[in-house]
């Protein structure tokens, strides 16, 4: 029983073995900029925070320079020429300059991922959806209709294998605790949105309350999808738990503290980084 179990200790030393080296062949120099607002709610204030840690440290493993800024006027040709890939943090661009900057990065190639907050869009809130392009074209998801609470790790599944953004990925997993949310649009029907993870029925029921409607118990809801004729990626993933009911602010949990989860960001962020 020793020796069964030392063989198989070794044979899945070498499978990791193999899947590291294979993953640190793909390191390749480019840059990254990750736009960010930071304010108001502390579960995103407190991810922003860790991709600010997380990002530096993988692109010295992998070979990328991560700038960020809080600066949304960073938003325009001559400053964007710079950079291969963008990342949104937690919010997007709100004046028609940045907004048409954007769109013209974009369509000229670049590449770009978006996490959680990135995508929300309410009319009314402080975020309505005042940007057809983006909402409903880009993303393809239109408004935000509803979320899970609290924050819950779920079990996804992987819906195409054969993609750059998900090779090497089990069948499911289960990742890092999140708020899901839920659209207004079904990007099944959207011909241009390929969904890439999605809630797997073993994370039912999905939330805990108190709210029973933050309980979803069944239904299909896409986690991280791309756009076919861009280069991108949203990815709902990016709000930590934080302890609010005792009102002590503790952080709770991180979003990058799951080696899948990571796993699908990093090699996501180094196709799209790709010359």
């Amino acid at each position: 029983m020793k020796f069964r179990f030392a063989i198989h200790f070794v044979l899945l030393l070498i499978f990791w073995s193999y899947n590291f080296e294979a993953f640190a062949q793909q390191k390749q120099a480019f840059k990254v900029i990750a736009f960010f607002t930071g304010k108001n709610d502390k579960a995103h204030i407190s991810f922003v925070k860790e991709a600010h840690r997380f990002f530096p440290e993988t692109g010295k493993q992998m070979g990328f320079t991560y700038d960020s800024t809080s600066n949304w006027d960073n938003m325009n040709d001559q400053f964007m020429a710079q950079y291969q890939a963008v990342i949104f943090l937690d919010t997007r661009p709100d004046t028609p300059e940045q907004r048409a900057a954007f769109q013209r990065y974009m369509e000229r190639g670049g590449g770009w991922i978006g996490f959680h907050f990135a995508a929300f869009a309410l009319t009314p809130s402080a975020y309505p959806q005042n940007w057809d392009w983006y909402h409903d074209h880009f993303l393809g998801s239109g408004q935000y209709k509803s979320n899970t609470w609290r924050p819950t790790s779920a079990i996804l599944k992987v819906e195409n294998k054969a993609s750059a953004f998900t090779r090497n990925l089990p069948d499911t997993f289960r990742t890092a605790p999140n708020e899901w949310y839920c659209w207004e649009r079904d990007l099944k029907k959207n011909p241009d949105i390929e969904v890439l993870l999605s809630v797997d029925n073993a994370s039912f029921p999905l939330g805990t309350g108190p709210k029973q409607h933050e309980i979803w118990h069944s239904g299909y809801y896409p986690v991280a999808w791309t756009n076919k004729k861009y280069r991108m990626l949203y990815i709902n993933m990016g709000h930590n738990d934080i302890d609010y009911d005792n009102k002590t602010d503790k952080e709770l949990s991180f979003t990058f503290a799951n080696k899948t989860q990571n796993q699908f960001v990093i090699q996501s962020l180094m196709f799209l980084g790709a010359k």
